[in-house]
């Protein structure tokens, strides 16, 4: 997929671990106080530029972010870099603007609750200096345009605007009243004017004609598109291409491709629904197209598998370019295995490169030019393997965690449980592997334990990177919270940032 004629210089070594430190806190909750369930965050996402931030919680609602240090000395910040100006502070975002999405809503014909929970986000390409995004819940896609109007104020007048109504005429009676063919009134009591309007004694010295002035500007969200009734079964993916025109859709058993100019329209792309639903074995669990190549995207399985699929071989893309999955174990499977093998999330890297996974247990990361295995596999929370029954009868077995890549694609992040999660080097020879804790400390569960050297597992490089373990136990010595999960993050486009989510709050680090 990608030419490998250029001459890439041999790296120096394996960069140095990344040393975190809090930067934000949005919505932080004071000890004790009680999350309401419609305020936790349920999607994340930077726009390209990572100058924009978008937040989905459970209630329908999308809150947006913009950065506010990059408006310093009046110069780009990338322009500042190039100019070796000194730019001590770290990326910092403001509160920017917020929209209710999507409201409950009740299919009458299935009897089914639709709830207003925000899935996925996805920014669009900006035009005309408005912000564009895609937002869908279990069933329906909205795509949303968010731009700053001006809000016109008339000023100047004869009138106190205070005595003014509606569209600036003064109040009076609102029963009907019979006019002559002049336009007079056969009742002379009635006052146009109003009963409660006098002229000044010697009349008005002169008339203003009113001077319309915009003195502020308020930010509109407006609902340019709706995308329904497309989907029988829970929305889990939504993926915009490179081509700034059209977005796939994923349920469990179909794909669907859209364009965004029209909403009433989708070309069904993969359906693997069976013809008995009793044979049905595995179903989606993510898409995601390429970054670059608009005809490529990949999709992933319930039984731990990647396709990637070719839009310009068929209509309708059942059979795959690309399969990646990774050969069980001999003697390893046990009740668990096809569970904690089911895919949560997938990311490509941003030159596409390299597909990032997350099932249950693991990171993993593919080569798409290697699909006998994965080139590197992180294990995020190893501790839990002994526990997978109490994490099966709780029904945290079955949660869903995100995972992310860095800018430059030297390293990957996921969330674990008690609000941690970890950072992993990628880069060859790296043996970083950090435990990060939602909160401004972020260190503060650190558990400092010798870092296990890289195995090679074959010729080809594979590594299994574990990082720090611990049986179940903090650094402080608490117990694991399995109820405070951190499923969703998001790193910045082209820096060392992290935005994660835990519950209500949302937690900014910088490295």
């Amino acid at each position: 997929m990608n030419g490998g004629d250029e001459v890439v210089a041999a790296p120096a070594g394996p960069p140095q671990p990344l040393d975190w430190k809090f930067s934000q806190v949005f919505g932080e909750r004071t000890a004790g106080e009680e999350v309401q369930e419609v305020d936790i965050i349920s999607a994340i996402e930077f726009d390209k530029t990572g100058d924009h931030l978008a937040t989905g919680d459970r209630g329908g609602r999308v809150v947006l972010f913009e950065r506010t240090d990059t408006k310093d000395h009046g110069v780009p910040r990338r322009d500042l870099e190039r100019m070796e100006y000194p730019i001590g502070r770290h990326p910092e975002f403001r509160y920017k603007t917020e929209f209710q999405s999507h409201e409950p809503e009740f299919d009458y014909l299935k009897s089914l609750e639709i709830e207003e929970k925000i899935n996925k986000i996805r920014w669009c390409q900006t035009a005309n200096g408005a912000l564009f995004l895609l937002s869908t819940n279990d069933k329906t896609i909205k795509f949303w345009k968010v731009q700053e109007k001006k809000v016109k104020k008339i000023s100047d007048m004869n009138l106190d605007p205070s005595k003014a109504v509606g569209n600036g005429s003064i109040a009076s009676s609102s029963s009907p009243k019979h006019c002559l063919a002049n336009g007079g009134s056969p009742d002379r009591s009635y006052n146009y004017l109003g009963n409660d309007f006098s002229f000044p004694p010697g009349g008005l010295p002169s008339l203003h004609l009113p001077v319309v002035t915009s003195q502020e500007t308020n930010l509109v969200a407006r609902c340019r598109r709706v995308y329904a009734h497309a989907h029988d079964y829970h929305i889990n993916s939504v993926s915009n291409n490179s081509d700034g025109e059209t977005f796939i859709s994923a349920d469990d058993l179909r794909i669907n491709l859209w364009n965004l100019e029209i909403s009433n329209q989708s070309f069904n792309i993969v359906d693997v629904k069976p013809a008995n639903m009793e044979d049905l074995t595995e179903v989606i669990t993510s898409a995601e197209f390429h970054p670059t190549h608009c005809n490529t995207l990949a999709y992933s399985s319930s039984k731990g598998s990647i396709r990637v699929i070719d839009l310009r071989q068929s209509a309708l893309c059942d059979s795959h370019a690309k399969l990646f999955e990774e050969p069980e174990a001999p003697g390893s499977r046990s009740f668990f295995t096809e569970i904690i093998a089911s895919i949560s999330d997938i990311k490509f890297a941003r030159d596409g490169r390299y597909i990032l996974s997350r099932d249950y247990m693991t990171l993993k990361l593919w080569d798409i030019n290697m699909d006998s295995g994965p080139v590197a596999t992180f294990q995020v929370h190893e501790y839990l393997r002994p526990k997978l029954c109490d994490l099966y009868e709780n029904d945290s077995i079955f949660d869903k965690f995100e995972c992310c890549l860095s800018g430059d694609g030297l390293r990957v992040a996921t969330g674990s449980y008690s609000n941690l999660f970890r950072v992993f080097g990628c880069a060859p020879g790296s043996t970083e592997a950090t435990t990060l804790e939602a909160s401004k400390n972020p260190m503060r569960r650190q558990v400092q334990t010798p870092s296990r050297p890289s195995r090679s597992l074959s010729s080809i490089t594979r590594v299994v990177r574990r990082g720090a373990e611990n049986p179940g136990v903090d650094a402080n010595g608490n117990a694991f919270d399995f109820t405070t999960k951190l499923l969703h993050l998001a790193w910045h486009p082209t820096e060392n940032s992290i935005a994660c989510a835990a519950a209500n709050s949302l937690y900014m680090y910088y490295a």
